[in-house]
């Protein structure tokens, strides 16, 4: 890892827990703000020591663009969680019509940046 990616990482990790300091729950109730507040922390904590080993510069991008999508869209939206997204089955249509392997790939492929790790750590 270089010195300025360290000093990415290190930035995003540092501005995750400002923001958990910071966040107040959409609801005003106090113990959905401190849900939120744990579920932040938690949450950076697990998926920071998950990468800590990462050595790949791409999968490092990748998790600093997955970071920082989901920063933004936890302030866009006022919600910590991850936004799910719906796709129905056999919905994405391949273009060859070869069934059920061909629908999982896709499926991968259309995945959200910010839901990249999230299925791997729930």
């Amino acid at each position: 890892m270089t010195t300025a990616t360290r000093q990415e990482v290190l930035g995003l990790y540092r501005s995750i827990f400002r923001l958990a300091r910071k966040w107040q729950a959409a609801s005003g109730q106090m113990e959905d703000t401190i849900k939120e507040k744990q579920y932040i922390l938690n949450e950076a904590r697990t998926l920071f020591q998950k990468n800590k080993n990462l050595t790949d510069p791409d999968l490092i991008k990748q998790c600093i663009d997955e970071c920082t999508a989901r920063i933004e869209i936890g302030l866009h939206y006022q919600i910590p969680y991850p936004r799910p997204i719906h796709l129905p089955p056999m919905g994405l249509t391949p273009l060859r019509g070869r069934g059920l392997r061909s629908q999982e790939k896709l499926r991968r492929l259309s995945k959200p940046i910010y839901l990249k790790s999230h299925d791997e750590v729930s």
